[in-house]
């Protein structure tokens, strides 16, 4: 008997948000992680929050919202409150019953110097790679490095000279401008930089990663003003925050082999496994370290951490930044690294496919 297609709203649900959510799927994995690091950050929190006044609302879903911005790709704090309200999967995984109220986009904005700034993020980071180490999915003998330019949130017409206050004249063609002498508007911290030769030069920050060869796990994470020289001095800085010691191998393509470069490595006791630079000059790394089977090896698994920059690009959002100055830059970009190691740790990364609804 076929059965009239009549809807009658019930006043009362008794079945819970943790109910709608499948035991299986993996966003209960990154709740676990997630819970995990925000119950080691509960000290740091408390301490950003006065002893009185009116109750707010509990940081710890503010950050979950924040990850869920990143993982399933929303563009900004508004449009995450749309599916918020409705998703059952979202309001479980944030911490909110199924009567809870959404709360304004508004909350967010007013929050942000509290919360996501990038000490909280770089702690955050920290405690994604140190859950790795407790599950021993890192090593500490064999690593990666690699740069990749982010696109500032400004435009070429916000470029003009610094000594200059006059907005009338937007034609720039046929004028010589450097970063010494003209500055973004819009964003100061912003760079204009291209990322090779016959390509546009555009308005950037410039991120570097230093990645463990074993499990592709992020282990530090630079972002600083854009130069020609930035990835370099920021793998150096990298290893340094991430404590490399001496035996230890580091990959990279090209444009780290420089002689520089190569002799910091060697002063360290790193082995540099570095793409020999070979067209029209003398590489910096030796033929025999070039001719060994660990050599050979380091540079086919560097080009994983090509995974992590193609995935805060794509699924993070990062294709063009959406925060200004490079304190939240780094904030946002430090915060949004840490998603990528959370998805790789719970095991999803390989068939993880974002859909807000």
């Amino acid at each position: 008997m076929r059965s009239p297609d009549v809807q009658q709203l019930g006043m009362f649900s008794y079945v819970s948000v943790e109910d709608r959510v499948p035991n299986d799927h993996p966003i209960r994995k990154l709740r676990v992680l997630v819970d995990s690091i925000l119950g080691e950050l509960d000290g740091v929190l408390t301490a950003r929050y006065a002893e009185g006044g009116r109750p707010s609302i509990p940081p710890e879903r503010l950050l979950r919202a924040a990850l869920l911005q990143v993982v399933y790709s929303v563009r900004s704090e508004r449009l995450l409150m749309e599916p918020l309200d409705y998703n059952l999967l979202f309001r479980w995984f944030v911490g909110l019953n199924v009567d809870d109220p959404v709360w304004d986009h508004s909350t967010f904005s007013f929050n942000r110097e509290r919360l996501f700034d990038e000490a909280i993020a770089q702690q955050f980071f920290e405690h994604t790679v140190l859950l790795a180490r407790m599950q021993e999915l890192v090593s500490d003998e064999h690593f990666s490095v690699d740069g990749t330019l982010l696109e500032a949130w400004a435009s070429h017409k916000s470029f003009r000279p610094k000594d200059s206050s006059s907005d009338d004249d937007d034609d720039f063609h046929g004028q010589k401008r450097s970063n010494d002498t003209h500055a973004s508007t819009t964003d100061p911290d912003a760079r204009l930089i291209r990322k090779g030769k016959g390509k546009e030069a555009k308005l950037s920050y410039l991120a570097n990663a230093l990645m463990e060869n074993r499990n592709g796990l992020l282990v530090a994470v630079d972002v600083r003003h854009a130069s020609g020289t930035g990835e370099r001095d920021g793998a150096l800085d990298l290893l340094t925050a991430a404590g490399v010691k001496r035996g230890a191998t580091l990959g990279a393509d090209k444009g780290y082999d420089t002689q520089d470069f190569v002799a910091a490595l060697k002063q360290r006791g790193i082995k540099p496994h570095i793409a020999r630079h070979t067209t029209g000059r003398r590489s910096a790394v030796d033929h025999r370290t070039a001719r060994g089977k660990g050599y050979a090896m380091s540079l086919q698994i560097r080009k994983r951490i090509e995974q992590g920059f193609g995935w805060i690009k794509t699924i993070g959002g990062l294709r063009k930044l959406p925060r200004v100055a490079l304190p939240k830059v780094r904030g946002w970009v430090t915060w949004t690294f840490a998603a990528y190691n959370l998805i790789r740790l719970g095991g999803i990364g390989e068939w993880w496919e974002p859909s807000p609804t």
